[in-house]
């Protein structure tokens, strides 16, 4: 028997509740599209800087995922990288009980 658990998927449901973990897969997702557009575009964490007015230093740590930025910086961010934010229905709601 391991001591936390078998896997990251275990350990991260023993440690994290369900709202921890979905908010940690969207910041990851985001993260990852934010790096992924600017790197397919072509575009520099500086060029980046210039684009959205945000200094380059956040971006860095945005992309390391060393900050938690405000929903203004994110759009910033991702508005010169033709995308932006959409609020969809979840499949099942998740209310707490």
């Amino acid at each position: 028997m391991s001591p936390i658990g078998s896997s990251w998927t275990s350990f991260e449901q023993e440690i994290f509740d369900e709202l921890e973990i979905a908010e940690t897969q969207f910041r990851i997702r985001l993260i990852l599209e934010i790096i992924e557009t600017r790197q397919q575009l072509g575009i520099s964490q500086r060029k980046l800087e210039k684009l959205s007015g945000v200094k380059q230093s956040m971006i860095a740590r945005v992309e390391k995922g060393s900050v938690n930025p405000s929903l203004a910086t994110v759009l910033k961010l991702l508005v010169p990288l033709g995308k932006t934010l959409q609020i969809v229905p979840l499949d099942k709601p998740k209310v707490p009980r």
